[in-house]
């Protein structure tokens, strides 16, 4: 009877391991498949938002394509014209210049007739205003002067 006594509580105590055991593995199991789950989220939303990111930058890269694309037809129908422009104001160029160099011609002595008129009546105007101006200044002086006379010492 021991025997059997001693048999059954082994039988016991193993069935209430394994009970045990199992109940462990299947908290092991929840807990993995928990964590296994969590990881799997981040990862979709990482995929997620990276797919959205590569989606706004290849929208980005259309957007300055089409820009770039419409510069450059733009630039090549208008080339053209500014290039007709330009062969124009070089003719107009051309056309001008007799005339200008006429105009020179012709202004160059009055010019020269006024400067020299004019010269000798600025060199007496100096001449005449320069003892006033020596004047003034002595006068600017001399009030200077009594100023920091009247001025209590420092």
């Amino acid at each position: 009877m021991k025997f059997s006594l001693v048999a059954a509580l082994v039988v016991v105590l193993a069935v209430a391991h394994g009970t045990e055991a199992v109940s462990l593995v299947k908290r092991d199991v929840q807990s993995e498949v928990d964590r296994l789950t969590k990881i799997i989220n981040d990862m979709s939303a990482s995929i997620t938002t990276a797919t959205q990111d590569m989606v706004n930058k290849v929208k980005a890269l259309e957007v300055t394509n089409t820009a770039q694309t419409y510069m450059e037809d733009s630039k090549a129908k208008i080339q053209p014209l500014v290039d007709r422009v330009q062969a124009e104001a070089a003719k107009l160029q051309e056309q001008v210049k007799p005339y200008i160099a006429n105009i020179e011609d012709k202004i160059k002595p009055l010019t020269d007739n006024i400067t020299a008129q004019v010269g000798p009546m600025t060199d007496n105007f100096h001449s005449q205003v320069k003892p006033l101006t020596d004047m003034v200044e002595k006068l600017f002086q001399q009030i200077m002067d009594q100023t920091k006379a009247l001025l209590p010492p420092q």
